[in-house]
């Protein structure tokens, strides 16, 4: 089975196709199909904008297609950045410029008020098809950037004292926002393709 994610971001593409590969399904980037789609997340929520995703890129090519929008809620930050996790510093600012902003709101705030979540909304959209799933990873921003691995606030965002940044691909998927996401996507689109082959 062919899946469009509805993405240009390659670390997100790797982590369904890690995740999704034992159902057999095949997934591909949008880049591949419709690669001047650029879809407006004017959404005030994370499923909503997943929603949007997955509908454009199923409308633009007919194929079945799957959207996350995912996100970093800081509890000190009143939620910030949330839905505007990715344009936080400036529409094309840097992981890097992203993360300075961040530590330079959070410089004075506690380590006990330092409490955030990852939220991932997953949306895939087909032919009589619509399943939304969500995904939350309870952590702390740290003070500093740790870790070589992972991208975008990985190297700040710490469960049980460790940053994404810091764990292979295999422990974050494990209890990883998207991860979460994505293991009831799977678990959901393995009980209808079970249906279907009765």
């Amino acid at each position: 089975m062919k899946l469009i994610v509805a993405t240009n971001n390659a670390h997100k593409l790797v982590e369904f196709g890690r995740i999704l590969a034992p159902l057999g399904i095949e997934v591909h980037s949008q880049k591949e199909y419709c690669p001047d789609l650029d879809v407006e997340e004017t959404g005030t929520t994370f499923a909503a904008n997943a929603r949007l995703k997955a509908e454009a890129v199923y409308k633009a090519t007919g194929l079945m297609a799957v959207a996350d929008d995912s996100g970093l809620c800081v509890d000190a930050l009143d939620g910030a950045p949330g839905v505007y996790s990715a344009r936080y510093a400036g529409e094309n600012a840097t992981d890097a410029q992203k993360i300075e902003k961040l530590l330079d709101e959070m410089k004075d705030i506690p380590e006990e008020k330092r409490t955030a979540r990852f939220v991932s909304a997953i949306c895939c959209i087909g032919p009589d098809l619509l399943l939304e799933c969500e995904g939350v990873c309870e952590g702390t921003i740290g003070y500093e950037c740790r870790g070589e691995g992972g991208f975008g606030y990985d190297p700040i965002f710490y469960v049980d004292g460790r940053s994404y940044s810091e764990m292979s691909g295999e422990e974050k998927d494990a209890i990883s926002h998207r991860g979460r996401a994505l293991r009831l996507f799977y678990e959901e689109m393995n009980r209808r393709m079970n249906r279907a082959d009765q």
